[in-house]
């Protein structure tokens, strides 16, 4: 039996992003299109299906690190920031992704019944979670025709 482990995470989000996308579980909010991911940033996201992407890619990093928190998640989808964009005369400080980005997209996953909060830890990945990547996952390998893939089939 494939798991999602037994797949490259970028074929793998892509196509859980897809699937998500064609059963309207997730929806993109209406301020979405205006918000930056993160203060690192100077511009929102210009990919078309960015919400689904990345509710797949939070699907994917809960049934790996779970159960997590918004902080943790936020901290993990954080970036660089420069001192200085001028100039770059200071270090480059790290900075956190946006909480509500990914706390909508979790609670959207919530209602969609792909992850389930575990109490007082944060949200853990549900059997139709845990199932969703793990079928997406015998799907992404069969449809993978590369030689370093091989040993799995």
């Amino acid at each position: 039996m494939t798991t999602l482990y037994d797949v490259p995470a970028e074929d793998l989000i892509e196509a859980v992003a897809e699937k998500l996308a064609e059963e309207e579980a997730v929806t993109e909010p209406d301020w979405a299109r205006y918000t930056k991911t993160g203060t690192g940033r100077e511009l929102p996201p210009e990919q078309e299906d960015f919400w689904q992407r990345r509710a797949a890619s939070l699907l994917r990093k809960v049934a790996v690190d779970g159960p997590v928190g918004v902080e943790r998640l936020s901290t993990e989808y954080g970036s660089s920031k420069q001192g200085s964009t001028r100039y770059r005369v200071r270090p480059p400080n790290s900075t956190d992704g946006s909480g509500k980005v990914i706390r909508t997209a979790l609670q959207q996953l919530e209602d969609a019944g792909y992850i389930e909060i575990a109490q007082g830890e944060g949200r853990k990945v549900a059997p139709d979670g845990k199932s969703l990547l793990d079928d997406t996952a015998g799907e992404v390998l069969q449809d993978l025709d590369r030689p370093e893939l091989e040993r799995y089939a």
